[in-house]
């Protein structure tokens, strides 16, 4: 076991970790901080993703070791007050989630992707998002949940 130093959601965090371990499971199973989902666990579905650095990553493939010095924020970390994050109101308006399963991952996506392209368009959001997979909604609830939260935060 190896001792880090993590910074998750603005608090340090030392634990011991496995020298192998990946991020999912060091934020699931040492943390609790169970909001990020474990999908394909190959990269493939960005379930995982969380942001380091203000950029998302995808966890299940991020060793925990590499993440000491960076700011992780996982999807505990963005509603704020009891007040839900401007994506994540959009989703629920727009009716852009289902199970629910896939939503961290695009919260945590479009986040990054909307405060570097205020004025998206839905060519730009699908492109953005495209690394992220759902099996309910059909993406167009998504979409148009994110261009409307696009508009929330201007």
């Amino acid at each position: 076991m190896i001792k880090v130093t993590l910074n998750i959601n603005d608090f340090d965090r030392t634990l011991l970790v496995e020298p192998d371990e990946n991020l999912l499971y060091t934020l699931r199973e040492r943390l609790l901080l169970t909001g990020t989902k474990k999908g394909c666990d190959q990269a493939s579905c960005g379930t995982c993703t969380v942001l380091m650095d203000k950029k998302p990553i995808l966890s299940c493939i991020t060793p925990t070791l590499r993440c000491e010095g960076k700011s992780i924020h996982t999807i505990e970390s963005v509603a704020k007050n009891g007040k839900l994050h401007p994506i994540q109101d959009q989703l629920v308006k727009h009716g852009g989630l289902q199970c629910g399963f896939c939503t961290p991952g695009f919260v945590m996506t479009s986040i990054e992707f909307l405060e570097e392209n205020k004025n998206p368009t839905e060519s730009e959001i699908k492109e953005a998002l495209s690394g992220n997979l759902c099996r309910c909604t059909g993406y167009k609830k998504i979409i148009e949940a994110v261009k409307a939260a696009s508009e929330d935060m201007k």
